[in-house]
């Protein structure tokens, strides 16, 4: 005869601050269950991950906290199937959507993701409405716009995946050209994410020295263009799904800058007032990122050509987000 044992999360809300941080993970797919194993590795709270199928996400928690005596972390992780049980969630990240599909336009995509987020939104700010939440839900840059609008929380405490994963794909590529530790890279991607992405190469460095003197440009152009594919080429090695190990792995390094706020300078989708000549849009840009969220977007200077490619960026993502049927969500409009 076999006991059953509970397993609904047994979290308080929050408000003793002496107790562990709580962190929610929506959508228990690859990038979402490995975000949940960074979080555990790096004990930043206890982990609820959540999704809409039965077992799956009670399944890949159990399996994690099975492992945590061998990687010997402290933090609970449990799956539901219930937003009740992410209540005084201190932080919220969305991975819920579907991957673009054979024969589905791009707008068709959109229009289907803005649809999951906004009701995922609605649920977890309805039971944590002092969250901060990341979303890495594609196309990231329209989608974490959407989330910000359902949301009706401040812009800093919504934040969009983006340079954080492009900048680490640039120094893994820079680290491999040399053959030196990724440790002593430090690169630097702006703009949209994936083909809308602009690498700074005037800001990438090998332990301060500049990467335009330690690689040639035209292996430089290559580096740069393998960055912008980075993505795609995975999906083409794979042959079906997507990337999720280093997704997850900058998830969980913005996460961390959060919750202990460590005010790293990371690059990531953020709302812009001004900032860059940008304003009502988030876009990728480099912040300050603290236990309040965006704590401050850092301007740097472009030069003329990096001028021009950000600005391409900033209009490809408009036209995304004009694509968006944003009326018919009963999201209004308040961009300039």
């Amino acid at each position: 005869m076999y006991t059953v044992y509970n397993t609904r999360p047994t979290f308080s809300t929050g408000k003793n601050k002496m107790e562990r941080k709580k962190i929610t993970i929506v959508g228990a797919g690859h990038v979402g269950a490995h975000t949940a194993l960074w979080l555990g590795l790096k004990e930043l709270g206890d982990v609820v991950l959540l999704d809409i199928v039965e077992g799956v996400p009670q399944g890949k928690a159990l399996d994690l906290m099975e492992a945590s005596p061998v990687e010997g972390f402290d933090s609970a992780i449990t799956g539901t199937n219930d937003y009740r049980d992410t209540a005084g969630s201190d932080l919220v990240i969305i991975t819920a959507g579907i991957a673009r599909k054979p024969g589905m336009s791009r707008s068709d995509l959109i229009n289907t993701n803005s649809s999951i987020v906004k009701t995922v939104v609605e649920k977890v700010v309805e039971y944590s409405p002092e969250a901060h939440l990341i979303i890495v839900t594609n196309p990231l840059d329209v989608m974490v716009y959407v989330a910000w609008k359902i949301s009706g929380l401040p812009p800093s405490r919504v934040m969009g995946l983006s340079g954080a994963l492009d900048s680490a794909r640039l120094r893994a590529f820079i680290a491999m050209e040399l053959d030196v530790s990724v440790e002593d890279v430090q690169a630097m991607v702006i703009g949209g994410h994936a083909d809308e992405m602009v690498p700074l190469r005037r800001y990438s460095t090998v332990s301060g020295i500049p990467v335009t003197q330690l690689i040639d440009a035209k292996r430089m152009d290559g580096i740069i263009e393998r960055t912008r594919n980075a993505g795609g080429e995975i999906v083409s090695l794979l042959k079906t799904g997507s990337a999720y190990y280093a997704p997850s792995a900058a998830v969980a390094e913005m996460a961390e800058s959060i919750i202990k706020d460590k005010k790293r300078i990371i690059p990531c989708a953020a709302y812009c007032e001004g900032q860059y000549g940008v304003d009502g849009m988030y876009i990728g840009v480099p912040v300050k990122l603290g236990r309040n969220g965006v704590e401050e977007i850092i301007e740097i200077e472009l030069d003329e050509e990096e001028e021009r490619d950000f600005r391409r960026s900033v209009s490809a993502i408009k036209e995304l987000i004009d694509s968006l049927e944003i009326e018919s969500m009963g999201i209004k409009d308040t961009r300039p």
